[in-house]
């Protein structure tokens, strides 16, 4: 069993209108290129000003709440990075794998996915609403909060099918950015088409929910939400799941493991911190990334790994630099 490190940032960006979100986007861009080449189909890409213009209608179609923010956001950008802002805003498909429980107005994740690929920021920002979350691309966000009491999470869906839509990160994003509770964001994701299979879990004081999304199915709310579980999710989607992706991911393993990991927050933590929710052998290139703990109603958004934290809140946040062991917990 390997350890490794990862140096993760906690970035304010403002409210886009000054240098602050300018100057980052322009430091993650050279990275930002990377991961367009390796998951964006080359016709998806956005490489001019025509292309932008088919992102901003279908925006405008499906999630007009967004527009006017990426809009405000790629104004002071130079041309390469405003067309990148575009692509993301566009198919930017999202693998992963993950497992996630919504309990007693909490959220609480872990994020598993290869430590090269990961975009390592922990970011608040106040576009149209306070959010904190952890960011993917330029704009999106693999889960989050807001400060109407709304959080988060996303999921690969366990099925390789791509089609027309949007990219999910980008979706919570317009989530957090546009709705208050539950079921504001469960009548919001029925309009939006997504490009790959996925799960979403949300929470607010009042309600938790999973909700399936892919090219190929209508958007469903999921069954696996009850009031003494809450509402959990790894990476399937439906029943049966075959042998052999069970053996891949352990989806229905670490689905039973979460769903009995006791009634409260801090017990869920407890159990994503340790085997067989948490993956700490990055030898085969995999790993926990995260545990993220966000309780909306406090403001707070608390980051674990096995022996280490990092809190922030909406009220306290501050920027740095954090050096984090990965591995298997001692």
């Amino acid at each position: 069993m390997a350890s490794t490190e990862m140096v993760l940032r906690a970035v304010d960006l403002g409210d886009g209108r000054d240098a602050r979100w300018t100057d980052e986007t322009a430091a993650s861009l050279p990275d930002l290129r990377e991961v367009i080449a390796r998951w964006v189909p080359e016709p998806s890409r956005v490489t001019d000003e025509a292309g932008a213009a088919a992102v901003r209608d279908a925006l405008a179609a499906h999630m007009p709440g967004l527009l006017p923010l990426v809009e405000r956001l790629a104004a002071p950008l130079g041309t390469e990075a405003a067309l990148a802002l575009h692509t993301v805003s566009g198919r930017f498909p999202s693998l992963s794998g993950c497992t996630v429980r919504a309990l007693g107005g909490a959220l609480v994740r872990n994020y598993d996915w290869p430590l090269d690929r990961s975009d390592r920021a922990i970011v608040r920002s106040a576009f149209r609403r306070e959010v904190i979350g952890v960011r993917e691309g330029m704009l999106g966000l693999l889960d989050g909060m807001n400060d109407a009491g709304l959080a988060v999470a996303l999921t690969w869906g366990g099925r390789d099918v791509r089609g027309p839509g949007f990219g999910i990160p980008v979706v919570l994003r317009h989530l957090l950015e546009t709705c208050g509770t539950v079921d504001e964001a469960v009548d919001t994701l029925r309009g939006i088409p997504v490009c790959t299979v996925q799960n979403m879990v949300l929470t607010d004081q009042k309600r938790s929910a999973v909700v399936h999304l892919g090219p190929d199915i209508d958007t469903t709310v999921g069954s696996d939400t009850d009031a003494a579980t809450g509402a959990c999710a790894a990476n399937h989607q439906h029943l049966p799941v075959s042998d052999e992706h069970e053996r891949a991911t352990r989806t229905q393993l670490r689905l039973r493991t979460v769903r009995d990991a006791g009634d409260t927050p801090d017990s869920v933590v407890a159990a994503l911190l340790s085997p067989p929710l948490h993956g700490g052998d990055f030898t085969g290139g995999w790993g926990t990334l995260y545990t993220a703990d966000y309780r909306p109603a406090h403001g707070t958004a608390t980051y674990h790994w096995p022996g280490q934290r990092w809190a922030h809140s909406l009220g306290a946040f501050t920027p740095g630099t954090r050096r984090i062991r990965l591995g298997p917990p001692a």
